[in-house]
């Protein structure tokens, strides 16, 4: 493992108090991200009532930031090695807060649009840049554990604090108040930012190779685009040929990366047993976590009936976990080990995703908020420690290029995850026995249940309602168990190929 600590000089300069101070900027941008991937989803019913988006241009709406951010963090992870990353992280968070205001003021379907991709281009300079600052920035392993800690908790946090925040503006204000939060945040992130933050880049890093750029956005969003469609419209012949022409440019993409000098991504990271492990686990959990962050919303509101700020709310238990497992996982995998920690915490997920096999429509709330709270935890301690592993395992010069690894494992994670998962609850869904005369769009989804209940006589609509609800969390507890089983395996997996893995230690 490569070794990143100093002579003893410089050790001094390392240990000055600013480092945190310049942690505080960078965990601002952290939550910023992931307030804005949490908010959309509530305001999307007023959004689709204002603006009159049709069907493909809502889903659009829903899944271009994603699409594009996922298909740039590669060559904005790489693009901060060269430039610098206190660059791009400034300059990102400054275009941020400047799109949010169009995304908050959109005036048509299209403008709305083009401002979700436009933010998808600054959100994607972040996340690489924040946690590869945060290599640079912390020499000693157990301060830049505990770092890496606070930061994967700020997501988590995040996670929460956006349906919650998002709940409490939308019962309040206009729909386009849920991206202006991201002002003052952005303000206060750029102006701390530019006294706290030290600049940091690769010495050598050669140019900035636009094909494999174009080959990485092609090949990515190709794939998660394929993947979204099936799981919303099956396999159909242009979604199916988007996904060929993705993973074509994907091995392009590859072969090229093996023959250039100064490649965009060095394929010689996954060599890293550490780091492919750490990568593959992060995917692989987000795909079976995701059927569940996807549903719970709609089943806490849908089916049991809460408001958005509720809702919200009763979502909390799972970032408390993270948050706090976040922050003593380096050192619990010290003491203990690597694979004991992030295959423990993949079991414990595993073992609460096949406890919410037995949902009802009436479960008790103390039931799901225990299993989302120990679902928490558990990713909190693996997720926390696999970063840690991601960033040891590089050289620093390379931490953008490797975090932006992390950060696409878990796009193409999340995305594989909605498909497969997605389209077992819809398939479970759809079959469920209804009274004649309900509207075809009932069987579509149970927020199409709900506006067909309102267009029917009243004992026909409390009928086909119980059957629609108790279809949809039939399909969420096969989800559940499939997420289980995944999860399970992956923590199986960890435990062997992570086997002999170290979390580095301060050298005498």
């Amino acid at each position: 493992m490569t070794s990143t600590l100093r002579p003893a000089v410089a050790s001094e300069t390392e240990k000055r108090p600013g480092r945190w101070l310049a942690l505080s900027v960078l965990v601002l941008a952290v939550l910023l991200v992931a307030v804005d991937a949490t908010v959309l989803g509530l305001a999307t019913p007023y959004i689709s009532e204002d603006l009159k988006p049709s069907g493909t241009q809502l889903l659009w709406i829903g899944d271009v930031y994603s699409f594009v951010i996922a298909g740039l963090l590669v060559s904005m992870g790489s693009l901060g090695d060269r430039i610098g990353r206190k660059k791009i992280l400034l300059i990102g968070a400054t275009a941020f807060g400047a799109i949010s205001v169009l995304n908050a003021y959109a005036s048509t379907p299209e403008l709305m649009i083009l401002a979700r991709a436009l933010l998808g281009v600054a959100g994607a300079t972040l996340m690489p840049a924040t946690l590869a600052l945060i290599r640079n920035l912390f020499h000693d392993p157990r301060e830049r554990s505990l770092a890496v800690g606070i930061w994967g908790a700020t997501a988590s946090a995040g996670t929460a604090v956006g349906p919650v925040a998002g709940g409490f503006l939308l019962e309040h204000f206009w729909w386009g108040s849920v991206f202006l939060i991201n002002l003052p945040v952005m303000a206060v992130l750029v102006l701390v930012g530019i006294k706290t933050l030290p600049e940091s880049k690769n010495p050598n890093p050669g140019p900035w190779d636009l094909i494999s750029v174009t080959l990485s956005l092609i090949g990515v969003i190709g794939v998660v685009y394929a993947v979204k469609e099936a799981a919303t419209h099956g396999f159909e012949l242009p979604s199916l040929a988007v996904g060929a022409l993705g993973a074509a440019a994907l091995y392009w993409f590859v072969r090229r990366q093996l023959t250039l000098p100064a490649p965009l991504l060095d394929m010689r990271l996954f060599r890293n047993r550490g780091f492919s492990a750490a990568v593959l686990a992060d995917l692989l959990t987000i795909l079976g976590l995701s059927g569940l962050v996807f549903f719970l919303s709609q089943y806490l509101q849908l089916v049991q009936g809460r408001g958005p700020f509720e809702a919200g709310l009763a979502e909390i238990p799972a970032a408390v976990g993270a948050v706090a497992a976040g922050l003593i996982a380096g050192r619990a995998a010290r003491r203990f080990s690597v694979r004991a920690i992030v295959a423990g915490g993949l079991a414990a997920v595993g073992l609460s995703l096949a406890a919410l096999t037995t949902l009802n429509q009436s479960t008790a709330y103390p039931v799901l908020g225990a299993a989302l709270l120990v679902v928490g935890i558990g990713a909190g301690f693996s997720f926390t420690v696999t970063a840690d592993v991601i960033l040891s395992s590089v050289p620093k010069e390379q931490a953008g290029a490797a975090s932006a690894v992390s950060e696409t494992a878990y796009e193409l994670g999340a995305a594989l995850g909605i498909a497969v998962l997605g389209s077992i609850v819809t398939g479970v869904y759809r079959g469920f026995a209804a009274p004649a005369g309900t509207p075809s769009g009932a069987h579509e989804s149970l927020g199409g249940a709900v506006e067909a209940a309102a267009t029917m006589p009243a004992h026909a609509s409390q009928e086909m309602l119980t059957s629609a609800r108790d279809a949809f969390v039939s399909g969420l507890s096969v989800a559940s168990a499939v997420g289980a089983i995944v999860l399970l395996a992956t923590a199986v997996a960890a435990w062997f190929l992570l086997r002999g893995q170290r979390l580095e230690e301060v050298s005498g």
